[in-house]
């Protein structure tokens, strides 16, 4: 077999491996390491002077010492010390007192709750199954319909990753080579977008049919004094530390490394005020960090070295060269990308996806002359029906295992439906306008001297390899 033809059938092997349940990380790097021993094999050379050695502990130095990456650990710490301070009960019933006069009120108070916390965690396991403890209770209790009161829950809490200060956004940006804030602000239009409509969605549903959320009785009782407190109190304070941590980024007052911290600190300082501080508290959230930052890291590593192998022995341009003979337009591209894109995201999670194949399509941008920005935002959109589609859907997984019996896993399916529509809607007003995505990059950044030598932690850079003309 020829180089190119090995280095397929090393991908085709890898897949089988993820099919099979094996840790994916480490999967990555033992085939990395094992067809890395083939490709850079020299028989003169001693067996333990392969190339592969010096450049496992190559990639692995270069994981450990990425700028970009430091904001990583930082920005998981502040929604997890955040998520145990036990402040979402208090944001959900103020928000539900302050939109009572609303239709849907309750659904409109969790949609808001899920996207502002699930923007201050990012993690959408925690937020779904928080607000599955939480929301869906007293929604079920005040008669709404189950499958709203599911897919309010299930789409609300996947808006983490794509409403900055996004962990997905800052993988993607130390993937391809751009500038985090540039990517933040691409993400903004999009992500309030897609939020907006869920609510519009929800609130015209229930003026056409009000039965679908009778009007809860238990906060008609509380006055606009008390209600006004509970704003102050509880929802204030999560989104003042979002929108400096947000501000102080896309305004160049910090970069991302300094933001995190800034919002670490912030959600160390919430945590105290609401008196929910612990040591317990602070171990957990530190502990699952870590956890959380060594799979990312170890995933980078191995991803790296997959990816090395895979391109030295000639993957890369056998993909690419078959993409060229395909004769596709930039619609084409795009639209086959984000197929290929959407069936990964049913078994993988959006890490592996973004780390390990993205960067498969990331030499092709410039032959299609897609803005890698713009390529971001719409895998970004993407995913979030990874965790919204059938028979995967792992937003509806994470509702199951803390919802009611009664709650049938395909009831939670039929509420995504709706929500999973507005996904694509989204998705193909960005296709159709990628103005959404380019306008406030462009507003806030349109000065920069693309020319300057490329420094991934300042937050007015930009790679000039991957910028390329619209």
């Amino acid at each position: 077999m020829s180089d190119p033809v090995i280095a397929l059938f090393m991908l085709g092997l890898f897949i089988v491996f993820i099919f099979l349940g094996f840790p994916i990380a480490f999967t990555l790097m033992a085939m990395g390491i094992g067809f890395g021993f083939y490709a850079y094999y020299d028989p003169v050379l001693s067996f333990l002077d392969n190339r592969i050695f010096y450049l496992f502990v190559q990639n692995t130095f270069s994981v450990m010492n990425n700028d970009v990456l430091i904001s990583i650990p930082l920005f998981l710490f502040m929604g997890y010390i955040i998520e145990r301070a036990n402040i979402l009960d208090r944001l959900f019933l103020s928000l539900q007192t302050a939109l009572r006069h609303v239709p849907g009120s309750m659904a409109v108070a969790a949609l808001i709750t899920c996207a502002l916390f699930a923007t201050a965690t990012g993690i959408v396991g925690a937020v779904v199954t928080l607000m599955g403890l939480l929301a869906l209770p007293s929604m079920l209790k005040a008669g709404y319909d189950q499958k709203l009161a599911a897919g309010v829950i299930t789409a609300g809490g996947t808006l983490g990753i794509l409403i900055p200060p996004s962990i997905m956004l800052i993988v993607y940006a130390a993937t391809a080579g751009v500038s985090v804030v540039k990517l933040y602000a691409a993400a903004m239009v999009p992500g309030f977008l897609l939020a907006g409509l869920y609510l519009v969605y929800v609130i015209v549903r229930v003026v056409l049919n009000p039965s679908l959320a009778p009007k809860p009785k238990d906060v008609d009782n509380v006055g606009f004094w008390d209600g006004f407190k509970l704003l102050v109190t509880a929802f204030f304070p999560l989104a003042l530390l979002i929108l400096a941590v947000l501000g102080s980024i896309l305004f160049g007052l910090a970069t991302p490394s300094e933001a995190a911290a800034m919002g670490a600190l912030g959600g160390t300082m919430l945590a105290v005020a609401y008196k929910a501080f612990t040591w317990q508290r602070l171990r957990e959230s530190v502990y699952l960090t870590a956890k959380t930052s060594a799979m990312v890291c170890y995933l980078f590593v191995g991803s790296w070295t997959f990816s090395s192998v895979f391109s030295y022995l000639g993957g890369e341009h056998l993909i690419k060269d078959f993409m060229m003979s395909m004769d596709l337009n930039t619609v084409q591209f795009l639209i086959i990308a984000q197929l290929i894109v959407f069936v990964l995201g049913w078994p993988l999670e959006w890490s592996e996806i973004i780390i390990i194949f993205v960067p498969i399509f990331l030499p092709l941008l410039a032959h299609f002359n897609v803005d890698p920005l713009l390529f971001g935002i719409l895998i970004a959109v993407n995913l979030q029906t990874s965790f919204l589609t059938p028979p995967m859907a792992m937003s509806a997984y994470y509702l199951k295992g803390v919802a009611p019996p009664e709650l049938a896993l395909w009831t939670i399916f039929k509420g995504c439906f709706p929500f999973l529509g507005m996904v694509l809607v989204t998705l193909v007003l960005v296709y159709v306008q990628p103005v959404l995505v380019t306008w406030l990059p462009d507003m806030l950044y349109n000065n920069e001297d693309v020319s300057a030598p490329y420094d991934p932690n300042d937050p007015s850079a930009v790679n000039p390899e991957f910028l390329m003309s619209k």
